[in-house]
């Protein structure tokens, strides 16, 4: 069940507890080839090489973008850092921590996403019908969809005719 979505330091943030052991979910999560299993808008991840990765993503209007992601900071079973480098001085950022849950097979799992330029770009976004902190929400639930039963059910705030098998 999600506990938050409050903004930390005008980034997005939410929780979610999945019934799976840390080692497990933090595996899964940590290979971010796995991401377009339940991210909305990632469609393609592709290994550059260790730590580096190219995603496509659906942006609105249906305008695909490629951005490069960089694995940043990792702690294993505990915490990934990670951040796209389009653009020089333009960047996103996403925190994922991993904590035992109330047993030895439950994970809580919080989410700390910073869109670059902060709010005007989650401004920018809804006006074009994308509302980040609502996504990263649903991410969260088709992630929790995902690791529970091995499929994804919740198709909100993913781009139309997402398939996420």
């Amino acid at each position: 069940m999600f506990t938050s979505r409050r903004k930390e330091h005008n980034a997005i943030a939410a929780d979610t507890r999945i019934e799976r052991p840390p080692s497990e979910v933090f595996a899964f999560c940590a290979d971010l080839r796995n991401m377009p299993r339940y991210s909305g808008d990632v469609i393609a991840v592709d290994l550059v090489r260790s730590g580096v990765y190219r995603w496509v993503v659906q942006g609105p209007g249906g305008v695909r973008i490629r951005w490069t992601v960089k694995v940043t900071e990792r702690h294993e079973n505990t915490l990934m850092r990670y951040e796209t480098a389009p653009f020089p001085g333009i960047r996103a950022t996403w925190e994922f921590r991993f904590a035992p849950g109330g047993n030895p097979d439950e994970t809580e799992v919080r989410e700390v996403m910073s869109a670059p330029l902060g709010r005007a770009s989650r401004a920018v976004l809804a006006s074009m019908g994308k509302f980040p902190a609502e996504e990263v929400l649903a991410n969260l639930r088709r992630l929790k969809q995902v690791m529970e039963t091995g499929q994804v059910t919740d198709r909100s705030y993913a781009v139309a005719g997402r398939n996420f098998a």
